[in-house]
């Protein structure tokens, strides 16, 4: 890639980046805040399925 190339690349993700509508502060905590709060209600769910299905299966084994 010749340096030319290199800096009007550049030179286009500046613009781009002009046209970017960013979230305020407040909005990116909340965002932050709810994916957090998401993804540990599934892990949680998860865990919990988990927990049930290997009690489920160590019965079935050790009731043979």
């Amino acid at each position: 890639m010749s340096m030319h190339k290199l800096t009007d690349y550049f030179r286009n993700v500046r613009a781009e980046l002009a046209h970017v509508v960013w979230p305020s502060p407040r909005k990116a905590i909340t965002d932050v805040i709810a994916v957090v709060l998401i993804s540990a209600i599934t892990a949680l769910l998860i865990a919990g399925l988990d927990y049930v299905f290997t009690s489920l299966v160590n019965y079935v084994i050790s009731h043979q």
